[in-house]
């Protein structure tokens, strides 16, 4: 038996899995005071029905809600003299040209606790000016004297030689043995001296926060009688042990989406469409050849949240997903120009929606689908929170439909509408981006809320359409149970491929590969596997694409893979000129665990309609009589015409009309729009 337990912004999810799939789930509301207490009580009542587990697997939003709240150490930047300012400076771009109050995350380092430190590498790794060894070691001193917590070190072409880095991190540890000290060239050892300084210094300003959290975490775990220390879910879709976690926490900034993309990866065809919508964000995920595409481009609190340049840069292996702010508790309001906009604040879990009856007063997503129609207010967590329908009717007319001037089934309609939009747009951008149509991927849709607004999506988007896996209210937490132990490691040798010899190139994978298997062997595994990959471009270029390295072949092959790859993503060969790397990676992972993600126990017996209620569908004239299904009863190769709702504890599939829903083998309900 092994439980996922996912942190989320409004709910906290977790689901049992053994040899025959998924046995018990249970959601409970997350406490952000205190996040590891809601784990806690969640687990308690899972093991009440499980009785004895063997492992934990958790992901969780702790990091980036600390980077984003600012609630992490007090923190030093040492840099080459000269560079301190390179956070502030950032690569002087302006991200929207024209806006002329533009706006940029401040750093996390203030100016005044940014140092200039006397030393120089060239690129190519020699010496320019030694280390000022002695000034280190009064700063070092200084800090500490003056409450410093944490200290980032990055200097110029440290990915090159770490020598300094290394040395200074030496000097800081004798000096003033109280501070966390995080090296550039541990961190992240690759070329672009802005990414890498931010993030360095994002990995150390959330390191305390993070492992007073896991070890906090391990204690509640090993007292409800979970004898293994739990894995922690990574950005890139692999695991890692406490100790690793703790030490890179910028490596767990997107762990818990990263489950529903491994789950939709572990259940669909081999190109799909993720969808996850939960209390407080929708994510979408393009799924190709069989899993979640990667990116190591990441922004965090951006001041547009569809604006790449307008966040705090983070360069780590994330699963590649567009996140957008509208999730069930996503708040809903009239702007300025008094049109309707929702999200993306969100009233979290506390207070929560307005029907959850816990203290909120703005109307949400939650409170519309609420009007609608499509939650039953006494079955919501499978009857378990008691919803209060006339008071979201009642706040949703005071600050939408009043001031608009219709009614409140309208309000409620644009609500629900204006979000299922703003995520089908945002779909559409990110796999035509990719190189792929929209229209021609079935679209699998979980979390909460996912459901509820899953065929509205799909009609949206062209999608032929949409499945909703078992236990679609906590796919993100079962799909962590589907991660192999794994970790990314790169290293910086720009040069033209044409130029490039093989043994040298082997040299640094094989290095990588030892430093993976030595990891991963502290966890005790022992068959590791190791996928190479080459960051490319044409030379001129400003990025890179990820291409993999095949052995046996060189320099050929690897120029037609980029070719291959290049078209793939535009549809174009590029210029004739030359073809160039700029990192090398290898992603080291253990095998990944034999599991089955559908419901243990198959369909309850009994009759599947619970009965009729009615549900909004302009559609269908406004109020229509609609069926109403007990998914746990619904027998595979079950048809159900729309509208319909199909309802389970945590989540709820919305049938419109014109649609019709077929209950799959595995369990699934797929939905053609």
């Amino acid at each position: 038996m092994r439980i996922g337990v996912d942190v989320g912004g409004t709910f906290t999810d977790l689901c049992a899995v053994d040899e025959t799939g998924i046995v018990a789930v249970h959601k409970v509301l997350t406490t952000h005071d205190e996040p590891a207490r809601a784990v806690e009580e969640g687990l308690a009542a899972l093991l009440s029905d499980v009785g004895a587990v063997e492992q934990v697997v958790h992901g969780t939003t702790l990091v980036t809600n600390a980077l984003i709240e600012r609630k992490g150490s007090l923190t030093a930047l040492l840099a080459t003299a000269g560079f301190r300012d390179v956070l502030e400076m950032r690569r002087e771009h302006r991200y929207e040209l024209y806006d002329l109050h533009l706006e940029l995350p401040a750093p996390l380092v203030p100016r005044h606790l940014r140092f200039d430190v006397p030393e120089r590498i060239l690129a190519d790794g020699s010496v320019h000016t030694g280390l000022d060894e002695e000034y280190v070691a009064r700063l070092g001193r200084e800090l500490a004297d003056r409450g410093i917590e944490a200290v980032a070190v990055c200097f110029l072409h440290s990915f090159t030689n770490p020598a300094h880095e290394g040395r200074v991190a030496e000097i800081l540890a004798e000096v003033a043995p109280g501070l966390r000290v995080a090296l550039s060239s541990d961190v992240v050892p690759e070329i672009r001296e802005f990414e890498r300084a931010s993030t360095t210094v994002a990995n150390v300003y959330v390191q305390d926060l993070t492992e007073r959290y896991l070890r906090d975490l391990e204690r509640r775990l090993h007292r409800l009688g979970v004898a293994r220390a739990p894995h922690i879910m990574l950005s890139n879709g692999g695991l890692a042990t406490v100790d690793t976690a703790a030490r890179y926490p910028i490596r767990i900034l997107e762990s818990g989406p990263a489950g529903g993309a491994l789950a939709a990866a572990a259940i669909g065809p081999p190109d799909l469409l993720a969808f996850d919508m939960g209390g407080t964000t929708a994510k979408l995920c393009l799924i190709a050849g069989g899993e979640p595409l990667v990116t190591h481009q990441f922004e965090v609190d951006r001041k547009y949240r569809l604006l790449p340049g307008s966040g705090l840069p983070v360069r780590v292996p994330v699963t590649d997903m567009i996140e957008i702010g509208v999730g069930g508790g996503s708040i809903a309001r009239i702007d300025a120009l008094g049109l309707l906009t929702v999200g993306p604040d969100s009233a979290g879990s506390e207070p929560g929606p307005v029907c959850y009856g816990r203290g909120g007063a703005e109307p949400t997503v939650t409170d519309a689908d609420l009007v609608l129609g499509y939650l039953d207010p006494g079955y919501f967590l499978g009857g378990g929170m008691r919803l209060d329908d006339e008071t979201a009717r009642a706040v949703l007319h005071e600050k939408i439909a009043a001031p608009l001037g219709v009614s409140v089934e309208e309000a409620a309609w644009g609500i629900h509408t204006s979000v299922n939009e703003d995520m089908a747009n945002a779909a559409r951008v990110h796999a035509v981006e990719r190189g792929h149509d929209p229209a021609k991927l079935p679209m699998y849709t979980f979390g909460g809320a996912g459901p509820v607004h899953g065929a509205g999506v799909a009609r949206a988007l062209g999608a032929p359409s949409v499945v909703a896996p078992p236990a679609a209210g906590v796919l993100s937490a079962a799909g962590f149970l589907t991660a192999p132990l794994a970790f990314d490691f790169v290293r910086s040798a720009r040069a033209a491929v044409r130029d490039l010899e093989w043994e040298q190139v082997d040299a640094l994978f094989a290095e990588m590969e030892a430093e993976g298997a030595a990891l991963l062997a502290k966890s005790g595994v022992a068959e590791v596997t190791h996928r190479r990959i080459a960051e490319m471009r044409y030379a001129g270029q400003g990025y890179e694409i990820r291409v993999p390295v095949h052995g046996g072949s060189w320099p050929g092959t690897l120029i037609d893979e980029f070719t291959r790859t290049y078209r793939t993503l535009y549809r174009r060969t590029g210029p004739e000129v030359g073809v160039e790397v700029l990192n090398w990676r290898v992603v080291s992972s253990g095998p990944a665990p034999d599991v089955t993600l559908r419901l243990a126990a198959g369909a309850s017996s009994g009759d599947a309609r619970k009965g009729t209620r009615k549900a909004y569908f302009p559609s269908a004239g406004g109020f229509a009589d609609t069926a109403v299904f007990d998914r746990y009863r619904l027998e595979p190769g079950t048809r159900v015409d729309g509208p319909a709702i199909v309802e389970e504890r945590e989540s709820t599939v919305v049938v419109p009309p014109g649609a019709h829903c077929v209950v799959r083998s595995d369990g699934a309900l797929e939905v053609t729009v």
